[in-house]
């Protein structure tokens, strides 16, 4: 049966459906990149409350401007906007639902006037963000504005027709102003270190370049909470599709699957209003950063600790290194030793059951994560998952081993090729500079550590980072992954 609204009726009662009229309600909220995470985080969270009738004019019209969006945006049209929110967990229930938050999804190839229309209208009082780290034109190793990139520049010279996320929205706030209606609170929900202070720095420095009085206005006005946004949710495979459809009988060309635990920690700084997520379980704090810290330094740098090793040993799936003793005790001793010291009190967790929960999750075998997704992009997630916690190990003299693993891990998985002789791709962006590094073996420590985006200058100038990363890398090269962790573990 083809997910519709004509065909709620008939499915099974086993299923959570909306519980509100999606005729009586309308969209308060337009978020830039609807793919997988937020259909399985904020529009979750949003469709929670309507279904406790509540938020009735804070529905999601969905936004895109890369191509790809064209498909993902015709996937839930034809199915009137729902999809299947699958949550699988390694117990025996299985909570399927559908999910009614979505009532429209604008493409600025196709909708860019009734994109804007929709930005400038007084309803929409949110936008948010799910545009991953590339999406917000800000150099890694400056943390500046990219103002020459192609897509910027067209954007500066058709501002009454722009192609980026950024142009739209200063192009919306212009009309705003302009017709004495108010602005709209600017949220990111990617998975970034204050991440609301990389969106309002790219939006200022944009809306700097096209009006300077606009960009005043903006500053004054607008506000760009950060948060801290946690959800595991793998790519949908088609092997999903058809466990789904052998399952329920459902055909959903577009489920999102997703573990059952779900966090969202945001700091309450709107200018126009918000949904009262905090009765369904959001968080509401003055500053995010202990939580940040927190889940960047915990899951997202234990995930990498993980998952380049498991990649080497031809591992597919995250709960595969779970299940290999070495690696849960290295990972665990990883959290420990190296994270939990830099971090401060968070308030309200138990950081001892934070990391035990962490290791339940990465053990899910249902969801089936896949250490390809995790491994992506490894040279824009080492920066911000793996090096904050070094620099502070450096500055406190603390032993670097386990850390320099991670780093040597990333560096020997750049080759392309497993344990087992398996050959797999590199996805990254900057995947031939790479490549090129560790091409010539006899100067691979020197090219890697002159990656500047990826280590800065400070690193490289540390002896006793350089001497354990040199150390680890000779380990993984000459003796393997279970022997190095095996020394590392002191076994």
């Amino acid at each position: 049966m083809k997910i519709t609204q004509a065909a709620l009726a008939q499915l099974p009662n086993s299923i959570i459906k909306p519980a509100y009229d999606r005729a009586a309600t309308s969209a308060g909220i337009v978020h830039f990149g609807v793919g997988g995470f937020h259909r399985a985080h904020q529009a979750i969270y949003t469709e929670m409350l309507l279904n406790l009738g509540k938020a009735q004019t804070w529905r999601i019209c969905g936004a895109g401007v890369r191509e790809a969006d064209r498909s993902m945006r015709d996937a839930l049209a034809a199915q009137d906007y729902l999809y299947t929110l699958y949550e699988l967990g390694d117990g025996e229930n299985t909570d399927i639902q559908t999910v009614g938050v979505i009532n429209n999804f604008l493409v600025v190839q196709d909708d860019r006037e009734e994109l804007l229309a929709t930005l400038s209208s007084p309803s929409t009082r949110i936008v948010s963000l799910t545009v991953t780290e590339g999406g917000y034109f800000t150099d890694d190793s400056t943390g500046q504005f990219k103002a020459s990139h192609p897509d910027v520049l067209h954007d500066l010279q058709h501002p009454a027709t722009p192609n980026t996320v950024f142009g739209l929205m200063t192009e919306a706030l212009a009309r705003r102003r302009d017709a004495g209606v108010a602005p709209f609170t600017v949220m990111s929900c990617d998975n970034l270190p204050h991440n609301g202070d990389v969106v309002r720095k790219a939006l200022l420095s944009f809306s700097a370049l096209r009006d300077s009085d606009l960009h005043d206005w903006i500053a004054e006005n607008v506000t760009f909470p950060n948060a801290m946004v946690d959800r595991i949710t793998p790519m949908t495979s088609d092997a999903h599709k058809q466990q789904l459809l052998d399952e329920t009988g459902i055909e959903d060309a577009w489920p999102v699957v997703a573990e059952p635990f779900l966090q969202w920690v945001v700091e309450d700084k709107f200018c126009n209003g918000r949904p009262e997520w905090e009765t369904v379980g959001v968080q509401f704090t003055s500053d995010v950063t202990p939580y940040e810290e927190m889940k960047i330094g915990l899951l997202n740098g234990s995930h990498l600790a993980m998952t380049y090793l498991g990649a080497l040993l031809g591992y597919e799936f995250a709960h595969e290194t779970m299940e290999d003793e070495l690696l849960c005790a290295y990972v665990r001793q990883y959290m420990d030793l190296d994270v939990t010291p830099l971090l401060a009190d968070v308030p309200g967790i138990d950081l001892t059951e934070y990391k035990d929960t962490l290791i339940k999750r990465f053990s899910n075998r249902a969801i089936c994560d896949q250490l390809a997704r995790i491994c992506s992009d490894g040279a824009a997630k080492l920066p911000k998952f793996v090096l904050t916690t070094l620099r502070g190990q450096i500055q406190a003299g603390a032993p670097l081993d386990r850390t320099a693993l991670i780093v040597a891990a990333w560096a020997h998985y750049l080759n392309g090729v497993d344990e087992k002789g398996n050959h797999y791709p590199i996805v990254d962006p900057q995947s031939e500079v790479l490549k090129l590094a560790v091409a010539d073996k006899s100067a691979l420590v020197e090219n890697i550590l002159a990656l500047e985006d990826v280590f800065g200058s400070d690193i490289p100038k540390s002896t006793a980072f350089v001497e354990a990363f040199t150390c680890q890398l000779e380990r993984l090269q000459s003796q393997g992954v279970h022997a190095t962790l095996k020394q590392v573990l002191n076994l």
